[in-house]
């Protein structure tokens, strides 16, 4: 069961949002869409100035855009500091969101020991283990496995198909898309003898409030210490986040980035798509890594930062990388020395 479809004036987006509204304030808003693609009935945003010549001929009944562009603009405006920000406020109004009912489906399997809120809903095929908590208005979607040990806090929903290995603690929240995993075990080997030993892992993982996880993310739980994601963190599909690894509030990770163990990163910062960050390294507050990028040494100023080479074709390639075999020799030489 979904909620109803919305549709609001755009007096009343105004009135919600404190936006400044020119133009048709009775004009309705049924949907959401792109300037160039949005049909009438539909609200559209301008935040980037290489897109304001589709304004002309876009057909959305509302444009949220910001002040110098609504000048001279013919149609309904809703006048934004950040269109885009307000525009995703906006689009929320239009996400079809599943109703769920409070209860427990018949073919859970909940522990004895474990505990769900009156108020939570716990979903077809799921397992709780042993001494796991799921507090009010939490939503645990079909096929979802909670092991022993873990708390989904207030208000977090585990979408489909998401594990909780053991010692998992959620805040309030949370939302977690299919197929990730928290709390396996971290990669911890120790060598004897020409053989690996699996070192314990006996911490856990620790989610703030306000979080939301990708869908096949993984998180693996601590050796000793906990794994830590501070409140707000956005992490997309398919990140491995080490043991460990402390990622500091409000920092977003593009898809198959990648943490090693024991890694520190600050708040506010944005890693790119397929980024790596190695083990033990600390990364300070608002620093942005590109995408692609490997972080091989601590970052202790704010900024951009960037590795690797660019795009180019093959044979190109294939004859720098013969020539950065030879840089270090060149440099000698350079410098005049032998040694």
């Amino acid at each position: 069961m979904q909620s109803a479809p919305a549709t609001f004036t755009a007096d009343e987006l105004a009135r919600r949002f404190s936006l400044e509204l020119r133009g048709d304030g009775a004009a309705r808003v049924e949907g959401v869409g792109t300037l160039a693609g949005a049909r009438p009935g539909q609200l559209a945003f301008l935040a980037n100035p290489r897109y304001r010549g589709q304004l002309a001929s876009t057909g959305a009944t509302v444009v949220v855009m910001r002040g110098d562009d609504a000048d001279g603009h013919d149609g309904t405006a809703l006048v934004a500091p950040d269109p885009y920000v307000a525009f995703a406020k906006i689009s929320a109004l239009f996400e079809p969101v599943p109703v769920r009912a409070p209860g427990i489906h018949a073919s859970a399997d909940i522990d004895p020991s474990a505990s769900v809120d009156p108020a939570a809903h716990v979903g077809a095929f799921c397992s709780i283990g042993a001494r796991s908590r799921v507090e009010a208005g939490a939503v645990v979607g079909p096929g979802c496995v909670i092991g022993d040990d873990c708390v989904v806090g207030a208000g977090s929903e585990l979408i489909a198909r998401v594990t909780l290995v053991t010692r998992v603690r959620l805040g309030q929240r949370v939302r977690i898309h299919p197929g990730a995993v928290l709390g396996a075990d971290g990669f911890g080997l120790a060598m004897e003898a020409g053989r690996w030993i699996k070192v314990p892992q006996l911490g856990g993982v620790v989610i703030g409030d306000d979080c939301e996880i990708g869908a096949n993310t993984c998180i693996d739980r601590g050796a000793i210490d906990d794994t830590v994601l501070e409140e707000d963190v956005r992490l997309d599909n398919q990140i491995q986040i080490g043991h460990n690894v402390r990622i500091g509030a409000h920092t977003a990770m593009a898809g198959c980035a990648a943490v090693a163990g024991s890694a520190k990163i600050g708040r506010y910062c944005l890693i790119g798509g397929a980024a790596g960050v190695l083990g033990h390294l600390e990364i300070c507050d608002r620093v942005v890594i590109t995408a692609m990028s490997l972080v091989s040494s601590s970052i202790r100023q704010p900024g951009e930062y960037s590795s690797g080479t660019g795009l180019m074709d093959n044979r190109s390639w294939r004859r720098n990388a013969a020539r950065f075999k030879q840089l270090d020799s060149l440099v000698r030489q350079w410098r005049g020395r032998d040694d």
